[in-house]
């Protein structure tokens, strides 16, 4: 298990092992890839980062990676696999997010995308170029990094 500090000055520890904290997971995020391209999504608020949210009551973890791929860039997924986990624990508060990687079989327009401005294809090395100014802090912390690597980009 590996332990950071995030962009906003929470603890993170990161374990690629399944339930690996005491609290289950409740949110997912999906790094999610199109041949040798990056698939992200454009946040409204933060900017790109890869897909991901809340799990919905009754749904598996799986199910909700695929639908938030979905929603926030009209993309299915044709493979999907549990790289790991991690807990975030900042202002007495903690959550654990599965982290998903997903193998895009299509993107479709959406007439809507939620909280975000739709898909961003990305060709080149992701981990140097979420250094940029309009990526989202979330891309450019050591989950992300360690995640990618353990996918073997």
């Amino acid at each position: 298990m590996e332990t950071f500090i995030d962009a906003n000055g929470g603890l993170v520890k990161l374990s690629f092992s399944p339930h690996a904290f005491d609290k289950q997971p409740e949110h997912v995020l999906v790094i999610c890839k199109r041949g040798k391209e990056w698939l992200l999504t454009n946040h409204k608020k933060r900017g790109l980062e890869f897909p991901g949210g809340k799990l919905e009551k009754g749904e598996t973890l799986e199910e909700a990676a695929r639908r938030e791929v979905m929603e926030e860039t009209g993309a299915t997924l044709k493979r999907v696999e549990l790289i790991g986990e991690y807990e975030v624990s900042l202002n007495e508060k903690t959550f654990v997010k599965a982290i998903f990687y997903g193998e895009v079989e299509m993107v479709r327009e959406n007439l809507h995308y939620y909280e975000t401005n739709g898909p961003v294809l990305i060709d080149g090395n992701i981990l140097d170029l979420r250094w940029g100014d309009e990526y989202s802090f979330i891309m450019k912390d050591e989950v992300v990094e360690r995640s990618i690597l353990r996918i073997g980009e």
